[in-house]
């Protein structure tokens, strides 16, 4: 089980303003809840908020909150990240708090392990999924997932039943659904031109040689007459 350490404060203010003052001030608005909690607002640094995000799967990090600078932190987990739709920034937080004894369920990242004697003949890795949802102690949580690819041919797979799961970890997956699989590779089919394309081409070329047509000549020389007189 991975876990970091974030400094959070609650707050009063609630609202679509009171959000975008905080956003203003250099804080991101959240929210802790969790079961049979009262759900209580807060703020985090953005910053901070930022570095953890970008450092650590935070979907399956467990978090010590420290709210208030209170000694005795609150374990957490990042339950949903709202983001700008098209800046890089945080707009709001939820966390979920966790509580000794009780299982969780979250989406665990799955690493594929080995080379693919398919993918050296020439075949593709197709990664279908990139993480299962689980369910376990807060305190068994994994970082990640792992799955053998590593004996693989092209046309074979893997499903979730060949993932290899800690003994307190249950996948709450159907075991038939495909993780990863080694397919031929594409091939692009030359297309042959229709008939009628070839005949209107074979026209064109032939218009092309033809000799070209004079247009707006003038009156002929005595020199030019002269020469049409003796050639006739």
């Amino acid at each position: 089980m991975t876990t970091v350490t974030l400094e959070a404060q609650l707050r009063t203010e609630t609202g679509k303003g009171a959000a975008r003052a905080l956003r203003r001030s250099g804080f991101v608005p959240g929210v802790i809840y969790g079961h049979g909690e009262e759900s209580r607002s807060c703020k985090i640094d953005a910053q901070e908020l930022e570095k953890l995000l970008t450092s650590v799967p935070y979907e399956s990090t467990v978090i010590n909150l420290k709210v208030d600078g209170a000694k005795t932190p609150q374990q957490v987990l990042i339950r949903e990240v709202q983001i700008h739709p098209y800046r890089s920034q945080v707009l709001h937080i939820d966390f979920l708090a966790l509580h000794k004894g009780e299982k969780v369920r979250l989406d665990i990242p799955i690493r594929l392990l080995g080379a693919a004697p398919g993918v050296k003949e020439g075949g593709v890795m197709e990664h279908l999924r990139h993480e299962v949802e689980v369910r376990t102690l807060p305190s068994d949580i994994p970082e990640s997932l792992s799955v053998d690819v590593s004996h693989l041919m092209v046309g074979d797979q893997v499903t979730v039943a060949d993932i290899v799961v800690p003994a307190d970890v249950e996948i709450l997956e159907e075991p038939t659904t495909a993780i990863a699989q080694v397919v031929p590779p594409t091939v692009h089919k030359v297309e042959e031109p229709e008939e009628e394309e070839v005949l209107e081409a074979e026209e064109e070329e032939g218009e092309e040689a033809e000799e070209p047509e004079v247009v707006g000549r003038g009156k002929p020389s005595e020199e030019e007459e002269e020469a049409a007189e003796e050639e006739g």
